[in-house]
């Protein structure tokens, strides 16, 4: 679905990049079709020479010429970049926010017009082609401007469609965040295997491996992790021994309430957000 398409993407940034390759590398998307735009020309130099897309340091540029925009910058430069390309957008393009933070709401604002306005809120992971994404829509965007920004995202891992705008802030606080939590447990565990005795490296790499061989269960077999934990926890065993001194401290409790701390805080700082874009929105009326 996306050969025929012109894929716009203003950031050159990890994010950007990483979606690039996986755009290419997936054959999604035939680099002929992507183009970018950034300030700053050694960025632009690297993709160019890397993927062989076509680039440009105007943002108008790429928007006037492309059928979706990808808008994969950072949230404190996002009202200034609308304004400079708002008279390219109409109805004819599909408009992909990725900016962590900005709810649609905040781009409507700050633009004051109708389009087909889609948000992702995809993580770090997508630089590895293993990224977890969740897609919503905004009041003008078609069906199959859904399935091609699925399309998009699934080239660089997996993702999910949100019938419920708001519930953006729980994919921040759950995948969005995720990532630095499951470092910090793979650092735990890390620190865990040099205490009894392991090298750093080899610690390392075994808490590591342990991690992703674990989610490829869940995903690949579809069984719910309770079966999984019970199916490698022996009577009066090592793993039964383990897990409940991760009770008796308090994981699940933990996890969750780092979760719902950091919806929250999406929460406050999308109001922050819309207040913001929309005092910016009057202003370049």
């Amino acid at each position: 679905m996306l050969n025929n398409k012109k894929i716009g993407f203003i950031g050159s940034g990890n994010m950007g990049a990483a979606m690039i390759s996986g755009l290419i590398d997936s054959g999604a998307s035939q680099a002929d079709n992507i183009m970018c735009s950034d300030v700053r020309e050694e960025a632009l130099q690297d993709l160019e020479a890397k993927f062989a897309i076509s680039t440009s340091t105007s943002n108008i540029a790429v928007a006037t010429e492309a059928d979706i925009i990808i808008l994969a910058i950072k949230p404190q430069i996002m009202v200034p970049v609308l304004q400079e390309i708002k008279d390219c957008l109409d109805l004819s393009k599909i408009i992909v926010s990725i900016a962590a933070g900005v709810p649609l709401a905040a781009i409507e604002a700050c633009l004051n017009k109708d389009l087909r306005l889609i948000r992702v809120m995809p993580n770090v992971a997508v630089a590895v082609r293993e990224g977890a994404a969740a897609v919503a829509a905004g009041a003008h965007t078609l069906p199959e401007d859904i399935d091609l920004a699925m399309e998009i995202f699934n080239s660089v891992g997996k993702s999910i469609f949100l019938k419920e705008n708001n519930l953006m802030d729980a994919v921040t606080g759950l995948s969005g965040s995720g990532p630095a939590y499951i470092f910090m447990v793979v650092d735990a565990l890390a620190d865990a295997g040099v205490k009894v005795g392991l090298s750093r490296p080899d610690a390392l790499l075994l808490a590591s491996q342990t991690i992703l061989g674990a989610a490829k269960m869940l995903i690949e077999t579809k069984e719910h992790p309770g079966q999984l934990k019970d199916s490698v926890t022996s009577p009066g065993g090592t793993a039964i021994a383990g897990l409940h001194t991760l009770e008796k401290g308090g994981l699940r409790t933990t996890l969750i309430n780092a979760v719902e701390a950091a919806t929250q805080r999406s929460v406050e700082l999308g109001e922050i957000m819309i207040k913001h874009f929309g005092e910016n929105g009057k202003e370049g009326r």
